[in-house]
C-alpha cells in the first residue's frame, strides 16, 4: 500500500455541505514525483521503451495530457503524461512523437484512469491513443456528492495531498518546457490511480458503483462529436448582431481570422478578437481608414492586416440578399423553455412538474442533477411526450436520447409521473 493509499484509507469522504466532525490535519504539500521528474521521451528509440515498460506493467494506467489553449491553433497535444505500476511514470512530447498508436495498443486492455476525460481524449485520438475502457475520477467525484471536483480539489479531499495548479493554463507549446512545468505535468498522474481506487471504494459504499461504469463505458464508446455547423455563429458578442447584412460580416471575418490563425498555428483571439469582429459588423466600416477607427482594429495594426479584414467586409457587403445568412439556427429540438408557457402552457406545466421532480431525486442521491439526467433530454421529453406516458414508454424515450440504463431506473417513474400533471389541477 503507498502512503497514498494509506491517507486515503484514513481520510473521511464527505458528502457535499457536510462538515467533519473534527478539523482534518492540513493537507501535505506534494512537491515531486516519487522517482523524479521523468525525462522527456521525444525520439522513436526512447517512445519504444517506454512503449515496453508500459506493456510490461500491472493495473490501470494514469493518462492526462496537457493542451496550448489560447495560444496555438486547434486543440491538439503537447504532451502526455502517463503512470503505471511497475512502469513508472513517462512524459510523452507529442510534437517529437506524433503517432503514439503502438502506446495506445500495449495499455488497450488496461483501463485507463482520467481526470474530467471527455476534455482529453479527442486529441488523445488525433495521435492514436483510444481507451476501451476508463474511470474518469472527475465524474466519479460529480456521483459521490463533492462539492468541487477539480483535480486539485478532489486529491486534497479525498487523499490529503496538495497538488501545486499554477501552471495549469500556461503555453505547453513551449519547447524546451521548463523544469518547473515538468514536475506539474508528472504530478497530475502521481496520484491518479491512488484516487481512482479510493473513488471507487467511496462509490461502491454509496451504492453508485454501477452507475459509475455505466457513465464511464458511455464516454468509451461515443464516437467522434461531428464537426459543429456554423461555428462564427458562436461569436461572443453575437448576440448583439441583428442584421442579416450584419450576421455575414461576422462570418467573413471569422472565417478569415480562421485561415489565418490556422495558417499561423496560433489561436484565432491572438488575431483578431471576438469583440472587435462584433464591432465591424455593427459599423459596417466602407474603407479601412474607418475600419482603423474601430475598437480592436487600433494603430498597431499594419495596412496589410487592416486590408485584409476590410476585404472580408466588403465580401460581406458585396452579398446578394439571398446570400446572406438567416438570422437564426434551425432548431433541433424543443424551443427556448422560457417561450413555453405561451406556445404549449400544457407542455410548460409538464417541464416545470418535470424539473422540481428531478430536482428532489437530485438532491436525495447527493449528485448534480445533470448528471441524473440531462436537461435537454427533460425538455426534449416534456415537449414531444408519449401519447399515453408509461414507465415502459417513457423509459423507450430516455433510452432513444443517450440515458443510461441507471438513469432511466432512477427517473422513469418520476417522469411519467410530471408527463401527466395536469394544468388545472390546484
Amino acid at each position: 500500500m503507498t502512503d497514498a493509499q494509506k491517507t486515503a484509507a484514513d481520510t473521511t469522504l464527505r458528502a457535499a455541505g457536510e462538515s467533519p466532525p473534527d478539523p482534518r490535519p492540513a493537507p501535505v504539500p506534494l512537491l515531486e514525483p516519487r522517482e523524479g521528474i521523468p525525462p522527456v521521451t521525444a525520439t522513436e528509440e526512447a517512445l519504444a521503451e517506454v512503449v515496453a515498460a508500459f506493456a510490461a506493467g500491472t493495473g490501470p494506467v494514469a493518462v492526462d495530457a496537457e493542451r496550448a489553449s489560447g495560444y496555438r491553433y486547434g486543440q491538439r497535444a503537447y504532451l502526455v503524461q502517463l503512470r503505471r505500476e511497475g512502469a513508472g511514470s513517462a512524459l510523452i512530447d507529442p510534437v517529437g512523437c506524433p503517432d503514439l498508436s503502438a502506446l495506445g495498443e500495449a495499455i488497450g486492455d488496461a483501463e485507463w484512469v482520467l481526470h474530467a476525460a471527455t476534455q482529453d481524449l479527442p486529441c488523445l485520438r488525433d495521435i492514436g491513443m483510444v481507451p476501451s475502457r476508463l474511470f474518469d475520477t472527475e465524474l466519479a467525484g460529480r456521483l459521490a456528492g463533492f462539492a468541487r471536483v477539480g483535480l486539485g480539489a478532489m486529491v486534497e479531499n479525498v487523499l490529503g495531498f496538495a497538488l501545486e495548479k499554477g501552471h495549469s493554463a500556461v503555453d505547453w507549446s513551449t519547447r524546451p518546457l521548463p523544469e518547473p512545468w515538468l514536475r506539474y505535468a508528472a504530478l497530475d498522474v502521481e496520484l491518479l490511480v491512488d484516487l481512482r481506487d479510493a473513488l471507487e471504494e467511496e462509490l461502491e459504499q454509496q451504492g453508485k458503483l454501477e452507475w459509475a461504469r455505466q457513465e464511464f463505458a458511455a464516454i468509451a464508446a461515443a464516437p467522434p462529436p461531428p464537426p459543429r455547423k456554423d461555428p462564427w455563429r458562436r461569436t461572443s458578442g453575437m448576440h448583439k448582431v441583428r442584421r442579416r447584412r450584419q450576421m455575414a460580416v461576422v462570418r467573413e471575418l471569422w472565417t478569415a481570422r480562421d485561415e489565418v490563425a490556422q495558417r499561423r498555428d496560433v489561436s484565432p483571439g491572438k488575431v483578431l478578437s471576438d469583440s472587435a469582429i462584433v464591432e465591424a459588423a455593427l459599423s459596417l466600416p466602407p474603407n479601412s481608414h474607418a475600419l482603423a477607427g474601430l475598437p480592436g482594429f487600433g494603430h498597431r495594426m499594419g495596412r496589410r492586416q487592416l486590408e485584409q479584414w476590410q476585404a472580408a467586409v466588403d465580401r460581406a457587403r458585396a452579398l446578394s440578399e439571398s446570400e446572406l445568412p438567416q438570422p437564426g439556427q434551425p432548431l433541433n429540438g424543443p424551443p427556448p423553455p422560457r417561450s413555453w408557457a405561451d406556445k404549449d402552457p400544457v407542455a410548460a406545466a409538464r417541464l416545470s412538474a418535470a424539473r422540481a421532480a428531478v430536482t428532489a431525486l437530485a438532491e436525495q442521491l447527493n449528485l448534480p442533477q445533470e448528471n441524473l439526467i440531462t436537461p435537454d433530454t427533460v425538455r426534449r421529453l416534456c415537449w414531444e411526450p408519449p401519447a399515453a406516458p408509461t414507465e415502459e414508454s417513457v423509459a423507450a424515450i430516455l433510452a432513444g436520447h443517450g440515458a443510461r440504463r441507471w438513469q432511466i431506473e432512477q427517473v422513469a417513474p418520476l417522469l411519467t409521473e410530471a408527463l401527466r400533471t395536469d394544468p388545472e389541477a390546484g
